[in-house]
Formats: C-alpha cells, structure tokens, sequence
C-alpha cells in the first residue's frame, strides 16, 4: 500500500536567505502515529505548513494520499487536518458555527450528527453554543482540534498540541489520538513532551537544522542509538578498575564503592556474564546491582548536540 505522505527532496529558502529545509526524504505509512522531534527553529513548523498548503516549497515533491500538493492543491489539502501552535479562529463567532463553517469549507456536506461526535469527544457539546471569546485558553485548543477534524482528514497534523494545556486536556487529547488512529487516521504530531512521544508515537523523527536526521520505528530507535548502564554497589571499595577488567571498560563511582558497566543497547547481554564471573574469579564482591536504559529524550539530546558540533565544525 502506497504511504499517505511522501516528502522527496523538499527543499525551503526564504527571501532572507535563510535556508529551512534541506532536501527533506520522509515517508508515512498509514495509520501510524509519527512524532516529529527537534529544537525550536529545526524545521518542523516549516514542514508541517509547506504539506498543508501554508507555505510554498523551494523545490521538492510532496504527495499526500497521491496528490501533489502544488499541482492538485485542492484534493491534496482535503485529505489535511491540522491543529496550529497558534489560536486562529473568529473569537465572535460560537463553537458549532465554527466547526460547522471548517466543515462547508472543505465543501462537505451538512452532518450536524458526525460534529456532534466529535464536540462530545472533546468535551465540548455542553459549550457549543458560546462564543469563543468566552473560553477558557484549554477548551480554545479543543476548538482548534475540532476544526480540524470536521472535514474528516485522513492525514491529521498537531504541531505542539499540548504546549501550555492543563494535565486533564492533554490526557483527554491523547485518548483523542488513540481512537483516531483506530479509526484510520494517520497522525503526524511534534512536541516538546519527549515522554509523550516516547509513549504515543509509532515511529520517531528527528529534525535539526533543517535536515532530517533519522525515522525509525521507536524499539529500534531505543535498541539502536540507547545505551544501557549496569551498576553493581560492592561491599568494599576499590581505589582503581584491575587490570583485568579493562576490556569492558568499567568506571569507578561513589568513592569506589560502585562499579559502572555500560554498553550499547543493541549489544543483548554485552558479556555481562563473562563480568560477573571475572569479579568473583577477582574476589571483587558486590551486595547489589541495578540496570539502567537511556531514554529517549537522552538520545535525541545526543543527536541533536552531535549534528550541531557536525555542522559547526564544517562552518
């Protein structure tokens, strides 16, 4: 099944020079769930417009569902939906007229029940008839989502979606997410949240300096790029690391009265059993030990920091 977004070269330079994209190659399949990661001013936000129709590519093909989206910008932007940073709505208007207005936009027909659906989903049926002026800034955002999923897009983008929302909101939009992805939509979603992405998201996608750095399925991005940290607590202290055991390459913590092992997560048991029976051949003795997986916000701190010494050591 051919993927519901292709992005092949995309390129963006904006008149002040300033280069946003640099030849972008990102596939999504169907039905995912794909979080876009990387520092303010990496790209996503640039990204994220040109597929919407926002703003204009420097060069580069972008197909969604199979339409480009210059060429056949109108049946590209219907398959769209997406939820802006930005509050962007008539703050006069009332909350059904606005959705509704989303809806004829997009030059769907008239379903009162469909909308109704989706203001029950969002906890705002009961506000349906106030003006958006009188909302509080969580149940704007819902509004936002709303919007968005009125003309039923099967592509549905959420750029920082739960930036500066209240923990109740934020619980209530990933459930959002999960019955959405149920029901076929594909969701592409950057954030600030790495827990968040680390517990939503299919696959991961890092972006830094306008240039995609990875997209991997996120277990293999843990197993590929995670480093695991053994540490075992000894019973006496050691002054230094024996000889012996310099071919794993052990650190000395706590006074000597912890020994660190770590090693790569794609390394199953990295010897650990060849270890443990060198420290008891040593008499090196230990009363307990714990394990240790890095996270993903560690990984995508390290990528970004290592493209960022990349690309200052090449200026």
């Amino acid at each position: 099944m051919p993927p519901i977004l292709s992005v092949k070269g995309l390129t963006k330079t904006y008149a002040s020079g300033l280069v946003a994209l640099k030849g972008i190659d990102l596939e999504i399949e169907r039905g995912e769930i794909f979080a876009l990661l990387g520092p303010n001013g990496a790209g996503k936000t640039t990204l994220i417009s040109i597929v919407c129709g926002i703003v204009t590519p420097s060069a580069g093909v972008v197909l969604a569902d199979g339409h480009d989206i210059v060429r056949e910008y109108r049946k590209a932007r219907y398959k769209v939906g997406l939820v802006p940073q930005e509050l962007t709505a008539d703050m006069f208007e009332t909350v059904w007229a606005t959705v509704s207005f989303s809806r004829g936009l997009f030059g769907r027909p008239k379903d009162s029940a469909y909308l109704e659906r989706i203001l029950r989903d969002l906890s705002l049926w009961e506000k349906r008839d106030d003006r958006l002026m009188t909302l509080s800034g969580g149940m704007k955002r819902r509004v936002l989502i709303a919007k968005a999923l009125a003309h039923e897009p099967e592509l549905l983008f959420l750029d920082e979606p739960t930036a500066g929302v209240d923990v109740n909101l934020r619980r209530d939009m990933w459930a959002l997410v999960r019955r959405l992805r149920e029901t076929g939509v594909t969701i592409i979603l950057t954030t600030h949240y790495i827990e968040e992405a680390e517990q939503m998201a299919d696959r991961i996608g890092v972006i830094n300096g306008g240039q995609l750095i990875l997209a991997e399925r996120k277990a293999e991005l843990m197993k590929k790029l995670g480093k695991k940290r053994i540490t075992l607590h000894l019973t006496g202290p050691l002054t230094d690391v024996p000889p012996e055991l310099s071919e794993w390459g052990l650190q000395l913590q706590a006074g000597g009265r912890e020994l660190v092992y770590t090693f790569g997560g794609s390394e199953e048991n990295a010897s650990i059993p060849q270890l443990l029976a060198e420290l008891a051949r040593l008499g090196i003795e230990y009363k307990d030990l714990d394990t240790r997986q890095s996270s993903l916000e560690e990984i995508f701190v390290n990528l970004v920091n290592h493209t960022s010494e990349s690309e200052g050591a090449r200026s």
